[in-house]
Formats: C-alpha cells, sequence, structure tokens
C-alpha cells in the first residue's frame, strides 16, 4: 500500500512514460532522485509517468505492461543494474539495440542517473536519449519536443545521443534552494519485508550536492562538483510541512557530505528542538564534533556510519588524509554515547603492499577492541570492499588487479575472525569496474549476461582497459565542471603521497569547477 502516488487517466494524456527502476522496489523507494523524476513528469498536464521496479513488469499506478508506454525512462544509479536493464526490454519485446527501433513504432529508450551521466558509451547500444546531470534542469525541454528529431535533441543542454556521439556537458542546479522538492513524497505501507524501504517512514531531505573533498576514488568529489548547499531555514519549513500534511516524524539527511554542511549544527538542532527524528547514512569523519554526536543521539539516530577506507599512510595517496588522533576521538566519543558504528575501508589502492595489508588487519582490530571500552551492547561492523577506479576521477587510468585483490580478501578473512566483517566480492569488482570504465564492446557482455547469464571470467578480463594518461577516453564527450589536466595533476600526486588541502579551508587551487560554474550561470 502507497500514499501518494499519482492518479491520472491514461486516456487524459499525450504522453505516457514508464519510470522504470531496475532493481527492487525497497531499493528504488529509497532513491530521492527516482521521486523527483517521477513528481516532475507527474506534474506536466499532457504526461503520466507511472513507476516499474524489477521484475515486475507491471506498472504500480494502473497494472499497465512495459510496451503501453511512448517512452520508457530507465534511472541508473548501479552499474550492476545494467544487466536488469537489458533483460526488461529484451523480457518485454522490445528490439535491444537502438539501431534496430523504429521512433514511430517503438517506445523511446532514455537513460538518467549517476551511472548514465558519467560513462554513457558502455550502455549507448540500448539507449536513445542520455539525460546528463540533474535532470530537472532538463526534463521539461526534453518532454516538450519529444517528437522532434534526435539533431534537434542535442541541441538541448545536458542530452546525449549515442546516434550522433555528441559532446555535451554536464547540468548542474546552481542554487540548491531553487532545486526540485517533493511536496509528494510516495509513503510505502507495507508488512512485507521484500517492499520495506528503508526510509519508507522518513523525509528524504536533500541538504547538498557535490562535494569539494577531492577523494581521488569518488565521482562525487568531481563529477559534481562545486559543493552547493540549501538554505537550513528553508529545509526546516519542508520537514515541518510535511510532517504537517503527511505525519512523517523522521528525517534522513541526504549529501555526499553530509557532516560538511556549513550550518548542520543549526539544522540538527532545530530539527531535533521540534521534535523530529534526525538520521545520517554516512558522516566525514573530520567534521564530525561531540556537540554534533550528542544532538543525533537526542534525536534518536542509533547507528554512526563512517568511511576510514585505509590506514593512514595510503589515506594520503587517495587524498582523505584524516588525522588519527580525530579519528579514534570520534570513534571514542561515539562509543561513550551508546552508538553503533559502521566502518567502509578500501583494499587494491595504488602502491598498495601487502605489508600494509597487515597494518590494516592490525588496524581494524585495534578498532573493534574500543566496543569493549563501554558497558553496553555496542556492536561493531566492518566492510571491505576493493577500491573501483571510476570515470572522471584522478583513479579513472589506474587498473583494477583481481589476482592481488582476492589474494588479500582471502588473507584478510583469515586473519580477521572473530571481527563482524563484509567482504565484498573481489570477481564482482572486477566486473564493476569494467562496467564503470569500459567503452561500447562491454555492451555485448552485458546482454550476453543478461539474456544467457554465462559469462565467464576470462571474457570479463578480456576487457580491462588499459588507459594512458593522454588517451582519450570513453567518457571524453561528457563535459564536467571538472578540469582534465587538474585530474591528471592528482593522478601524479598519487605516486609521491602528496595531498591536495580541502579549498574551503586552504583556499582555491584552481579545479576548474567555479570557474565553470560562472560560465554556466551566464
Amino acid at each position: 500500500m502507497e500514499r501518494n502516488f499519482c492518479r491520472k487517466n491514461p486516456l487524459d494524456v499525450d504522453i505516457r512514460v514508464a519510470l522504470v527502476y531496475p532493481n527492487e522496489y525497497r531499493v528504488a523507494m529509497s532513491n530521492l532522485g527516482y521521486q523527483i523524476i517521477y513528481n516532475i513528469l507527474n506534474d506536466r498536464n499532457d504526461t503520466f509517468c507511472e513507476r516499474f521496479t524489477y521484475p515486475h513488469y507491471r506498472s504500480l499506478e494502473t497494472n499497465s505492461p512495459l510496451s503501453d508506454f511512448k517512452v520508457i525512462a530507465f534511472s541508473l544509479q548501479y552499474e550492476e543494474d545494467y544487466f536488469n536493464m537489458v533483460k526488461i526490454l529484451s523480457d518485454n519485446n522490445i528490439p535491444l539495440n537502438r539501431k534496430d527501433r523504429n521512433r514511430n513504432t517503438d517506445p523511446l529508450i532514455i537513460a538518467g542517473g549517476t551511472c548514465a551521466s558519467s560513462n554513457p558509451s558502455v550502455i549507448s547500444d540500448f539507449v536513445d536519449v542520455f539525460i546528463v546531470g540533474d535532470a530537472e534542469l532538463i526534463l521539461d525541454e526534453v518532454f516538450d519536443n519529444l517528437d522532434k528529431d534526435f539533431e534537434y535533441l542535442s541541441s538541448i543542454p545536458g542530452v546525449y545521443i549515442p546516434d550522433l556521439d555528441n559532446c555535451v556537458e554536464l547540468q548542474l542546479v546552481d542554487n540548491l534552494d531553487n532545486a526540485y522538492m517533493c511536496d509528494f513524497p510516495i509513503i510505502s505501507e507495507t508488512d512485507e519485508d521484500y517492499y520495506k524501504s528503508p526510509f519508507r517512514d522518513s523525509i528524504l531531505l536533500n541538504i547538498s550536492r557535490g562535494c569539494s573533498r577531492g577523494c581521488r576514488f569518488c565521482m562525487s568529489s568531481y563529477l559534481y562538483r562545486p559543493k552547493r548547499e540549501a538554505s537550513a531555514d528553508l529545509l526546516f519549513d519542508y520537514c515541518k510541512k510535511i510532517r504537517n500534511d503527511f505525519g512523517l516524524n523522521k528525517v534522513v539527511l541526504i549529501g555526499a557530505a553530509v557532516s560538511d554542511y556549513n550550518d548542520i549544527g543549526n539544522l540538527v538542532n532545530s530539527l531535533e528542538e521540534d521534535g523530529f527524528v534526525v538520521s545520517v547514512p554516512s558522516m566525514r569523519i573530520e567534521s564530525i564534533t561531540y556537540d554534533i554526536l550528542l544532538k543525533l543521539r537526542e534525536s534518536g539516530l542509533k547507528t554512526l556510519t563512517v568511511a576510514p577506507e585505509t590506514i593512514p599512510r595510503l589515506r594520503k595517496r587517495i587524498n582523505k588524509d584524516i588525522n588519527d588522533d580525530v579519528f579514534f576521538k570520534v570513534i571514542n566519543d561515539a562509543v561513550s554515547l551508546g552508538f553503533n558504528i559502521k566502518y567502509y575501508f578500501l583494499i587494491g589502492l595504488p602502491y598498495e603492499t601487502n605489508e600494509d595489508i597487515d597494518e590494516l588487519i592490525e588496524y581494524i582490530q585495534r578498532i573493534d577492541k574500543l566496543k569493549n571500552t563501554k558497558d553496553n551492547n555496542i556492536k561493531m561492523t566492518f566492510s571491505i570492499n576493493p577500491l573501483i577506479p571510476k570515470p572522471h576521477t584522478p583513479l579513472q587510468w589506474f587498473k583494477y588487479n583481481l589476482k592481488s585483490n582476492k589474494k588479500k580478501i582471502k588473507h584478510m578473512k583469515k586473519s580477521l575472525k572473530g571481527i563482524d566483517v563484509k567482504f565484498d566480492s573481489a570477481r564482482m569488482g572486477l566486473i564493476q569496474y569494467i562496467l564503470s570504465c569500459g567503452n561500447t564492446e562491454v555492451g555485448k557482455l552485458i546482454e550476453k549476461k543478461a539474456l544467457k547469464g554465462n559469462v565467464t571470467i576470462k571474457e570479463w578480463e578480456n576487457q580491462i582497459p588499459d588507459y594512458k594518461i593522454n588517451d582519450k577516453l570513453p567518457w571524453n564527450n561528457i563535459k564536467i565542471p571538472t578540469d582534465q589536466d587538474f585530474l591528471k595533476e592528482e593522478y601524479n600526486k598519487i605516486k609521491n603521497k602528496q595531498v591536495t588541502p580541502w579549498c574551503e579551508e586552504d583556499g582555491c587551487y584552481n579545479c576548474g569547477a567555479c570557474a565553470t560554474k560562472k560560465i554556466m550561470d551566464k
């Protein structure tokens, strides 16, 4: 059962849109961007947007089949969802390859989301139109001109057409106070675990977009620069409105670096004093203070999620130079307040040695012992994942090493017995890497995996890219705010463990994002 989904008569609109999230319902409804697109399209009088989630092939709104829709729009947030996207098209008898589709008789296939924005080439065989960047800036103009030819659509800022392979600038909302806010968030009400979204009873509050910290493995640090924030007063008023209209009292703060939000103390304090329960999916260690932890604990937050990533000397290489004194102070404060703590670590970093892995094992063991310093039932859990190089980051030239990562995971599993540790698969990490950084040839493997399920690891390894720093990359036609020469400088700094300070504390270092933003604003 749901509240706030859109009700329209399909016969009263010109355009029926299937908004497809190629993953489970509970994952889809945890994604704020998916709900924003749904609301924007249904704000249009000529459009009825209905939702599909995998593996269900009937719309949630009217139980209509996918074949009834003029437009099929995919929201792509995870590379592994490419397989489900292809399977959905195939199972509904929609021609997979865009070159085999007829614009007059077949639906138009659109894709947006982080994955679609960063490297469209991998799935360009299957998609007619890509929305690159913040869709709220682009959607209305695209839907106003759906019947125009691809040449015309390619002239719309932020629209990439694989048929034309046009250059396109990633679009970003400049002033977050003007960003779209869902006045009618979809509220799921169910007792079935399969459909229970983690945030089903929460207000998803987008406090910021982008990040300027510059962690060299993170797309948010480069793709979505500069950091943009909504004002605390606007956010607070929005929460009160949604609570008054729909009775929601829990607030989940959404942003690439929530604890970097400049007015975080005031915002959390205002919400907590007004009776809201505040939740934060993850926080940046350097900006966590005892007062912030106390406010969050008083508002009802039970679990703190942090990402130290690795041992201190390797943190310099990835430009996440967290001081260990600061890190352990935050952890001790969190333990004293009774938080459960979840940690994220990476392996397979540039220049990482076996000795580094042994030190990381000791580091995790040391952290785990801290849960015994307070007489309560504190839980500590650890997630250890292979680093996945991503487009538009300084690590886009770094190659994933399957053999090395498998050995490291095997050694760590043996050494960390008795500690609550979850490891991601090294093999799956390789596939994610190829889906992230591959070229159009990878589409053949996506199709084979989706339809036949029997792609060998050798076939994946044959698609491992070997990019040199001056190569033309498959995503070069996607122009992001961050300057490419700056990315090269950051890549070269990895070898010497050189840190690029945070610009909000140490001043501008000419990454290009702010200058690009000024040009785009004119």
